[in-house]
């Protein structure tokens, strides 16, 4: 196994193939219904996340198992297309991505995802070491791999690596030590009701504070999104004004271009507004990739849209 990366962000979670089907309202029970179109794309929290982070200029590796399969070959084979570096991860018989199938409502841009964990590993404990890992500038983990949540965190910050997360699971609130270890949380405003058991983003960010966060982010689609750096007041980022068409992976493509921001040297302001924006931009295209921008895209969109800015919150 390759140990010493030319990498900035490793990542560590889902990685997922996503059959989209395109209808044109979502279907009653006990009804038929025509399907559109039918495509293929890659997706996954992780997978997605190191993606968006790779369009906009950050070197990303992805830290996992697959197989000797077709989705694992598919999963493989749209890493390398976009410059994620496949050479951490292991080869098992039986691995494969997650495989979900994704109903797409083009009457509102809504989607529900069915999927599937059958045959979907991450690797041990004893396969992640410091080496492997140490030479990375950030670390990206979500919550389909908790259990390796600990080690993972002990060893970024044993080497003073920052830990980005991405929870969807309220499982997280059976470890408390874990969710105040995050440097980096990005959660939706649904489970950060769940987890904190607060309604208000402001109640939630500050529930959320710790000694160890550096910054905490609630996402609430076209409501924007509200954060808090710590020992700073709280921010509202409103959402970007586009024509949504499809907004799977809006929430993997925010943690990506966060993170990327981050590896630029950008301040937190200005990730989470580069945040915002390329999560916007990508539900202008089908699907949890096709529309994540690049780097000279992203930062031309934001300069037309300078009104759209962070404002803090009483």
């Amino acid at each position: 196994m390759k140990t010493k990366l030319n990498t900035n962000i490793i990542g560590f979670g889902a990685i997922a193939v996503d059959d989209l089907l395109f209808l044109l309202d979502f279907p009653q029970s006990n009804t038929k219904t025509e399907v559109k179109r039918r495509v293929r794309f890659a997706g996954g929290l992780a997978g997605t996340a190191l993606v968006a982070a790779s369009r906009l200029g950050a070197k990303t590796a992805y830290f996992g198992i697959l197989g000797e399969n077709v989705l694992s070959e598919f999963t493989i084979n749209e890493f390398i297309n976009e410059n994620v570096d496949t050479s951490l991860c292991i080869n098992k018989e039986g691995a494969k991505p997650i495989h979900s199938t994704i109903i797409v409502d083009q009457s509102s841009g809504g989607r529900t995802i069915l999927f599937s964990l059958d045959g979907f590993q991450y690797p041990h404990i004893n396969e992640i070491s410091l080496e492997s890992i140490k030479n990375c500038e950030l670390i990206f983990i979500d919550s389909y791999v908790l259990d390796i949540f600990p080690h993972v965190l002990h060893l970024a910050h044993v080497s003073s690596i920052p830990v980005i997360a991405d929870i969807e699971s309220d499982r997280i609130k059976d470890f408390p030590e874990i969710l105040r270890a995050i440097d980096h949380l990005i959660l939706n405003i649904d489970m950060a009701e769940k987890i904190v058991n607060r309604k208000s983003p402001a109640d939630i960010l500050i529930a959320l504070d710790s000694e160890e966060r550096i910054c905490s982010v609630i996402t609430d689609g076209t409501n924007g999104c509200w954060y808090k750096e710590k020992d700073k007041p709280i921010f509202h980022m409103p959402a970007f004004k586009v024509d949504t068409v499809d907004t799977t992976g809006c929430g993997d493509v925010f943690h990506g271009a966060y993170a990327a921001a981050l590896i630029r040297s950008e301040t937190i302001p200005t990730a989470v507004l580069q945040a915002s924006a390329a999560a916007a931009i990508k539900t202008t295209q089908p699907g949890g990739r096709k529309g994540i921008p690049y780097l000279d895209n992203l930062l031309n969109f934001c300069s037309q849209n300078k009104h759209v800015h962070p404002r803090e919150i009483n």
